[in-house]
């Protein structure tokens, strides 16, 4: 893992670190966030709620992993108000999910990649037209979506979850 862990920084993540499983605060009422559809996601994406599935399954299968290796990417903005930069720094970062997703699959172990925001891998998610997805073996599921708490999760790994001013940071994390 420690190979991995080099080779997400030589990505351009900011930090990295491994926690034990069983140091994850999971927190299952974060799903009622996701039900007041602030991102328009949801009902809409096969790794948002509720197509993501059972929060307690997925909580049960979180938990079927030893370690998780959790790395973020800050991004500077203009200003608070920079919606570009922000959607730039978020089409960024799901580039670079991609790339550990690759990363993970070619070093072929048992994994599970979880990523900011729901999966982008389609331009438009099959699950708005109610169709299968139909790349099931890329779609990457958010932190959240699996009732990880992002904050205490950086707390946890000596992390900032906010970087100051003028900043976005996003977090991924690979459950082995």
């Amino acid at each position: 893992m420690k190979e991995l862990e080099q080779k997400i920084y030589n990505f351009g993540m900011d930090h990295a670190a491994v926690l034990p499983v069983e140091q994850i605060r999971f927190e299952p009422s974060l799903i009622s966030l996701c039900e007041s559809n602030a991102c328009g996601n949801y009902d809409k994406n096969w790794t948002c709620p509720p197509r993501v599935g059972n929060t307690e399954k997925l909580i049960a299968k979180a938990k079927t992993f030893k370690n998780i290796l959790v790395f973020q990417k800050i991004y500077q903005l203009e200003d608070s108000f920079d919606v570009e930069g922000m959607q730039e720094s978020s089409r960024n970062f799901q580039k670079l999910i991609r790339d550990v997703h690759a990363l993970c699959k070619q070093a072929d172990f048992q994994f599970l990649l979880l990523g900011a925001g729901g999966c982008r891998f389609c331009e438009e998610c099959a699950a708005v037209s109610n169709e299968p997805c139909r790349f099931p073996e890329e779609k990457i599921a958010s932190l959240e979506s699996y009732s990880i708490q992002v904050s205490s999760l950086a707390e946890a790994c000596g992390m900032k979850y906010i970087n100051g001013a003028n900043t976005v940071t996003y977090f991924g994390g690979i459950l082995y």
